[in-house]
């Protein structure tokens, strides 16, 4: 139990979330790569648009595709999931929560009664670091917070227990 995390406080939904299973998750950043790219910010939006866009243009060009079968979908990276650092960033848990419209800011609650506050725009850009070239964070785990810029990647929150919105 002390690698889950519940998010608690002004939320519709309280929910938990664990660590641990993100490595099979889609949405995790390779963070040996994320702070070194431009990170270019596409709207959800935009991006299914253009991607239908292609879906379609191929359609005309090439006539309808089937299915993928198991000798063309997408195979796991096994080796870089060994080895890799991996990070997650927490909107989506946010988001899933459902933050009530009168709360103003996501408190952090650490080890030791300490507290990291910051407002909920600022919550939204935050990145969970889980993992440490291949092995989850046990020691001062079971996240690392870090800020979208990157500017904490040395010096991170560490031991986070708790989300709880305000």
């Amino acid at each position: 139990m002390e690698n889950i995390i519940p998010i608690k406080g002004a939320v519709t939904y309280k929910i938990t979330i664990d660590p641990t299973v993100w490595i099979f998750d889609d949405r995790r950043l390779d963070l040996k790569t994320y702070f070194d790219q431009k990170n270019d910010e596409e709207s959800e939006d935009m991006k299914y648009l253009l991607s239908m866009g292609k879906h379609w243009s191929r359609e005309i060009m090439e006539g309808a595709t089937f299915p993928p079968t198991l000798k063309t979908e997408r195979k796991f990276d096994r080796q870089g999931m060994k080895t890799g650092t991996f990070g997650m960033e927490i909107k989506h848990f946010l988001k899933n929560a459902e933050i009530h419209d009168d709360a103003t800011r996501v408190v952090f609650e650490c080890e030791n009664g300490i507290e990291h506050a910051f407002s909920i725009e600022e919550a939204n850009t935050i990145i969970f670091k889980f993992s440490q070239d291949g092995k989850p964070l046990l020691e001062d785990g079971p996240v690392h917070l870090l800020f979208a810029d990157g500017s904490n990647v040395d010096n991170p929150i560490k031991n986070i227990r708790a989300i709880r919105v305000e």
